[in-house]
This record gives C-alpha cells, sequence and structure tokens, in this order.
C-alpha cells in the first residue's frame, strides 16, 4: 500500500490490473483503517479513472457471493448517494411501486453513508433480516416481487471498508462502485448519479456491459429526478433534457424532499408514501423515478403509460402489499 499511495500522490493513475489487486487486498484485510482512509481520500481530491473504476468492479465481483436471478429478468433501482442532499428514500420507495405494478426488482443497497437514512436503514427499521440465501431471495422475488441484496453481506470488501467510509462522511469512490457490484449484475438498471461527470462514466460503462439502462440527474445536484429542476436523462436510445412542468408535474422546492434529521423520521416518510399519506411533492418524486424505471424494464412503453402504472400501484396498495410479504419473507 506504501507503494501504491506514493504512486498516487505523485498524480500517476492505477492500471486495471493495479486496482483489482487493491481491492482484493482490502478484502482480505490486509491493510489498516488508516491506509485505506488515505487510499479513499487520493479520489477526494481527483476524479477516478475509467479503468481504476473497471479494476475495482472486476475485483469486487469477482469476489462477490454468486446470485443468479436470471430467470427473474429482474430490474435494480439505485442511486449512487453522496448528493449530500439527505432526501428521503426515493428510489427505495420506487422500488416497491416498480414491484406494485408487477415488475421484478432487485434492489442492491447499503446503509447511509453520506445521508441520514440509506435503502437498508430503512428497510432494517422495519424488521427486514438482510441475507444472501438465496431461496430466501428467489422466494421474495416470487411471491412479493422484490428483493434485497445487502451490500455488506454481498461483498466482503464492502463490509471491511464501511467504518473508513463513515468515520469520513463524505462522498467516496464507493458511491460510484455501488451501482455496478450488485451480484446479480442486472440486465437492467435505472440510476441516479450526482454529477454529469459521473453520468458521462456510467453511460460508457454501461453501454461497454450491453444492460438495458436509463441514468438520472438533477441539474441542481441530486442523484435523482427531483422535479425542483430540470433533469437529463441518458439511456440506450440517447440523451434528453426534460424540466418538471415537460414531465407533468410542477417544480417543487428541495425542502419539500428533505429525509429528516433521524432514520425514524426517514422510516416515516417513506411509510406515508406506501400509505397514500405523503405531501405531493414527496409523491410526485416517487411517481417520476419509478415511471423510468418502469420505461428502463419496458422501453416500448410512453412516459405516460409508465407515470400511471406506478401512480397506480400506490393508490392500489399495491405497492404496500409487496413491502409487507417482503418484510414478512425476509424476517
Amino acid at each position: 500500500m506504501k507503494q501504491i499511495l506514493n504512486q498516487l500522490f505523485n498524480h500517476q493513475s492505477l492500471t486495471r490490473e493495479e486496482a483489482a489487486e487493491v481491492m482484493t487486498n482490502i478484502a482480505a484485510g490486509k491493510y489498516n483503517d488508516a491506509q485505506i482512509a488515505a487510499f479513499i481520500s487520493v479520489y477526494l481530491m481527483r476524479s477516478i479513472e475509467l479503468d481504476e473504476v473497471i479494476g475495482f468492479r472486476n475485483a469486487l465481483l469477482e469476489l462477490a457471493i454468486p446470485m443468479d436471478l436470471s430467470e427473474f429478468d429482474a430490474l435494480d433501482i439505485v442511486g449512487t448517494g453522496g448528493d449530500g442532499k439527505n432526501t428521503f428514500n426515493i428510489s427505495t420507495c420506487s422500488c416497491f411501486a416498480v414491484a406494485g405494478a408487477g415488475y421484478k426488482v432487485a434492489k442492491h443497497g447499503n446503509y447511509g453513508a453520506t445521508s441520514v437514512s440509506g435503502s437498508s436503514n430503512v428497510l432494517e427499521y422495519y424488521g427486514a433480516k438482510f441475507t444472501t440465501d438465496i431461496d430466501v431471495i428467489k422466494r421474495s422475488l416470487d411471491e412479493s416481487g422484490f428483493a434485497y441484496l445487502h451490500a455488506p453481506f454481498c461483498n466482503p470488501a464492502m463490509k471491511n471498508v464501511a467504518p473508513v467510509r463513515k468515520g469520513l462522511g463524505v462522498r467516496t469512490f464507493f458511491n460510484v462502485l455501488g451501482p455496478l457490484i450488485s451480484p446479480v449484475k442486472p440486465q437492467y438498471q435505472c440510476l441516479g448519479v450526482y454529477n454529469l461527470k459521473m453520468m458521462r462514466l456510467y453511460n460508457y460503462i454501461y453501454q461497454n456491459l450491453g444492460c438495458q439502462y436509463s441514468i438520472v440527474h438533477s441539474l441542481d445536484g441530486y442523484d435523482e429526478i427531483s422535479l425542483t429542476d430540470t433533469c437529463k436523462v441518458v439511456n440506450n436510445n440517447g440523451e434528453f433534457i426534460y424540466t418538471p412542468e415537460q414531465l407533468g408535474f410542477k417544480k417543487i422546492k428541495q425542502e419539500e424532499l428533505w429525509g429528516g434529521n433521524t432514520v425514524d423520521e426517514a422510516a416515516q416518510i417513506f411509510m406515508n408514501v406506501l400509505d397514500n399519506k405523503s405531501t405531493e411533492a414527496q409523491r410526485n418524486a416517487v411517481i417520476i423515478n419509478s415511471a423510468f424505471a418502469i420505461q428502463t424494464r419496458s422501453s416500448y412503453k410512453p412516459l405516460e403509460q409508465c407515470k400511471a402504472e406506478a401512480a397506480e400501484a400506490l393508490e392500489s396498495g399495491s405497492a404496500k402489499r409487496v413491502f409487507e410479504k417482503f418484510v414478512e419473507i425476509y424476517k
């Protein structure tokens, strides 16, 4: 690690092979927390390179617990996190709306590193016990339409760096890697990113992976479609810009998406959405993100139809029923 750090401090980047080796060693516990923190800090001061991302990803997938869910053709809905906005759990709510609309969703997620509540925080709050038991995961997908893959359980390297990430409390390159290292290797993925540079990076990676994808970003810095500003969407068909009004919604204020100061508060907002007791702004944010996820899975469907399906899943209670069945299976 000393040699690697000196190389990085001298403004050199890692080759794909070097990046893979470092990540493999992190997983093996060969470095102490101070070394890992120093390594992570390099990428707080400069952007991560494509070869470094691919090298890290290759190592993490090699080390991940293998999970073949190809029979379900499941979709992953995920954000990089790290946008510093502390929104409520929009992508997690969207997962249940999409599953409630009849699509299989296998979400790969984690505890919040830079926000109060990540997807793992809110699901655990309501009693879900995370697992890598493939039979439980398949049963949940089959019976509820939704399954959850807790990143530290799926990958030992993520578990080893969790205390350092939490201690730093800032966005790290693991926010970049998270969406790329689901052991399921989903063929459909709807991803939110926190800036345009990340959007370009993921677009290149997804093109090379050959999957069906949508990457979304709100230009005021959200890693989802926030409806607080114009957003950009990149998918297999090209690049698109939308104002909230063009998407059929009125513009909302940033504070209307606030996720609270505690996990309790975030969990209550999450449940309000599923119970149809949320604010209009919270509901609309979930509907539009769910709609683009549905369109990622069924690209032939017009966005208006996808919005209608998402809204119906919430209003009919099917999204809530998916959640209740999922928790029952994961207990």
